[in-house]
């Protein structure tokens, strides 16, 4: 895959609205535990960036998805990865079903603002029974008149705290797992305020992406309009497995940038850092440990990229995906760690930017489908491992 002078811009529009509207923030989110996503959000439409890969006609550019990785990867230059983990929610997790499948009248009343940054949108799949096991989900929608009536819970939801709506899964009929779960879009807020039957049972405290607020959301008879459906009833696990794509590419792509800086801030400290009469960076094995490390992303990169070539012909991307998804994860884990190694006791300091990726990146293993999870795709299309019987 070849940036063009198109994608180009579009990386330096964001590189510029990152270094004058994020970066100075980021220390004060980080201790706030949120960042104001509606602020942020409305600056990032008024620059036409949250619907790059979506059509015109809801105020999108209309662009391949190969857009939507140049920019996933700028985000790599926010200093902290609760952000960027917040917009990609917004751009490529909760939008993709909705821009895809949606009626003309969901795009108009969910889309369209979204895209404009004048709502703030999440994904509600994970619940405190089911994570990765997406087909073990609890929530219900039951048909009552013309409504859907919901009752259930989600948890581990990025933006919920803060969220006007959510792309909600779940369980619409009695059949096959795979096959009785719908996509339903569920209005939170208005003015503010969680609407009647919803409410947040607490602010998830995480080890790291202090800057996302992740909640605990309960749903207790939360009323909503049948024609909130997303496509057809019983189609939204297939609907959530094809979000699933977007959402694994983005992540692979919004690590590269974010990987190569823990590698650049290293190699600058261990040319500095005086030890044993020369620099940290004299001695041979620190040099071979970055340059394999710095090996190992370019991998990624060259990985991610030809997933999101067959992405944009048309191709299923599935596997790729899951490997891509897989590496990023591992990587997240390897980099940082082997960096702070080199930092010494500086690097065990709570300020310091590779101990904060240290932080923020172990949740690229677990979210979005764990590393055990995507091994299991990966066996599946390779033939090692059963499928499903189809009835299931």
């Amino acid at each position: 895959m070849q940036f063009t002078h198109e994608h180009l811009e579009i990386q330096k529009t964001l590189k510029r609205f990152i270094d004058a509207e994020i970066n100075p923030h980021v220390d004060e989110w980080e201790e706030a535990e949120m960042f104001p996503a509606h602020e942020i959000f409305k600056k990032m439409g008024n620059l036409g960036l949250l619907g790059l890969t979506k059509p015109e006609a809801y105020g999108g550019m209309g662009l391949d998805y190969s857009y939507g990785l140049a920019m996933a990867e700028t985000l790599g230059h926010i200093d902290c990865g609760g952000v960027p983990m917040g917009i990609g929610v917004q751009t490529d997790m909760c939008t993709p079903a909705l821009a895809r499948f949606g009626s003309e009248e969901l795009k108009r009343e969910f889309l369209a603002p979204a895209i404009a940054g004048d709502t703030v949108g999440c994904i509600g799949v994970s619940e405190p029974g089911a994570g990765s096991d997406v087909a073990g989900i609890k929530a219900v929608a039951r048909k009552d008149g013309d409504d859907y009536v919901i009752t259930g819970q989600k948890m581990w939801i990025t933006n919920s705290l803060q969220a006007d709506w959510m792309c909600m899964l779940v369980n619409t009929g009695d059949g096959p797992a795979h096959k009785n779960k719908s996509l339903v879009m569920v209005p939170l807020r208005e003015g503010g305020k969680l609407l009647p039957g919803i409410s947040v049972a607490q602010k998830i405290k995480k080890i790291g992406m202090h800057a996302s607020d992740t909640g605990l959301i309960y749903f207790d008879d939360v009323r909503v309009p049948q024609r909130y459906l997303i496509g057809q009833e019983g189609a939204g696990f297939v609907y959530q497995m094809q979000q699933f794509q977007e959402e694994r590419l983005w992540c692979a792509a919004s690590s590269l940038q974010a990987l190569n800086n823990c590698i650049e801030w290293t190699v600058e400290w261990a040319q500095e850092r005086k030890m044993f009469g020369s620099t940290l960076a004299d001695q041979q094995w620190v040099q071979f440990k970055l340059a394999e490390m710095k090996t190992e992303v370019e991998s990624l990169r060259a990985l991610t990229y030809r997933a999101c070539d067959l992405y944009v012909s048309g191709q299923d991307v599935l596997e790729l995906a899951s490997m891509c998804k897989l590496k990023a994860g591992r990587l997240g884990r390897l980099v940082p760690d082997g960096c702070m190694q080199f930092w010494g006791g500086m690097g065990y300091t709570w300020e310091n930017k590779v101990a904060r990726m240290f932080r923020d990146s172990r949740l690229g293993s677990i979210a979005g489908g764990a590393d055990e999870v995507m091994m299991g795709i990966i066996a599946k299309t390779m033939g090692v491992a059963k499928r499903p019987a189809r009835n299931q």
